[in-house]
């Protein structure tokens, strides 16, 4: 019943020894200067049975960071970090890209420890709280607009961290387009306001999404470049209805790319089915994403609405997540306390079934 789970794949140029995927979370570990750590480098080796490994969101440079202790891939150490992440992975058998998030405008100043501006589409701040360094939520600051004449310099900057996670050993880099941040903030209306080439109609707000990724697979090659939605989701202020009409172009428009997968939050919307939508725009491996359970996971790649399954939070508690589900052992559940802090203890810590 499950083993379609357990069948090769490929997403693009990039080989999987089966179709569970580990999805991008944020963890909060980061070392000074926002390198990757000896800690994180023993997090992901943990948990490289996963057909593939979606690292937590990265900030392509020093603007893009809103989070506390979120890594980076816009300077040497930081490269030198993830090449160690990249070859813990890969010794062990296991294939992983890195996620590009630039934050836009959810950002908390303090969470950064450096001055940098606060871009967004419009100058239109984020409505909702976040957590500030102490983890106690803390309001976003306020974002100026970015000028039309800032956008390619904009674009570079992602194909340049694109260059830089292949460098660092990734397989491929995945465009964090989804939960409210730069990329969504563009396509999404209650955030772009904008009233030139890159604002309006949906042909202007997906403009700018679609330029990063061409610059991103111009970098490293189409086959190694996937992408993350999340229709309808309202997270940090997202404007939920009528997803359909932004993403069905979009995604059409990423399509003609050539891209390796796409990889899809299903919210579960009583409008459409979206994993069907997308089907109809989307003609490469699609990644399916939102509280699946094995049975629900296979099900879905049986039924040929997914080529690939990825799990979140079941990740954080089962480094051998992969071999609990092949042998339907019980899963461990995580201290929900500790996702953000602690260090080694609810991080590293999680042991393998014992059987």
């Amino acid at each position: 019943m499950l083993s379609s789970l357990f069948t090769p794949i490929a997403l693009g140029e990039i080989a999987l020894a089966n179709r569970i995927v580990m999805a991008p979370m944020t963890r909060d570990r980061a070392g000074p200067g926002d390198v990757p750590t000896d800690l994180m480098v023993e997090y992901y080796a943990q948990r490289a049975s996963a057909g593939l490994i979606v690292t937590e969101g990265v900030q392509p440079s020093a603007v893009g960071k809103g989070y506390w202790r979120t890594p980076g891939i816009h300077s040497e150490q930081q490269i030198a970090g993830w090449r160690q992440v990249a070859d813990a992975v890969h010794v062990r058998g296991g294939r992983i890209v890195m996620q590009l998030m630039h934050c836009g405008r959810v950002v908390v100043a303090a969470n950064r420890g450096f001055a940098a501006d606060v871009i967004a589409p419009s100058a239109v701040p984020c409505p909702v709280q976040v957590p500030g360094p102490d983890g106690v939520p803390a309001d976003c600051a306020p974002p100026r607009a970015i000028l039309a004449e800032e956008i390619p310099a904009l674009v570079a900057e992602y194909a340049q961290a694109a260059r830089n996670a292949i460098a660092a050993g990734m397989d491929g880099v995945e465009l964090h387009c989804a939960s409210g941040y730069l990329i969504n903030q563009f396509l999404n209306p209650a955030s772009n306001r904008r009233e030139d080439d890159y604002g309006g109609p949906v042909e202007n707000r997906i403009r700018f999404p679609i330029m990063v990724l061409q610059a991103i697979a111009d970098a490293i090659g189409a086959g190694r470049v996937g992408f993350r939605i999340s229709p309808g989701n309202p997270y940090n202020g997202m404007d939920p209805s009528d997803p359909a009409a932004t993403f069905g172009p979009f995604v059409q428009a990423a399509d003609a790319l050539g891209l390796a997968y796409l990889h899809v939050v299903d919210m579960g919307l009583s409008e459409f089915d979206t994993l069907d939508l997308l089907r109809a725009s989307f003609s490469g491996p699609i990644v399916a994403n939102n509280n699946l359970k094995g049975d629900s996971a296979a099900a879905l790649l049986d039924a040929g609405r997914a080529e690939a399954v990825s799990f979140g939070r079941a990740f954080i508690a089962n480094p051998d997540l992969v071999e609990r589900i092949a042998t339907g052992a019980p899963l461990a559940k995580p201290d929900y306390t500790l996702l953000y802090t602690g260090e080694a203890q609810g991080y590293t810590n999680y042991p393998r079934f014992a059987g």
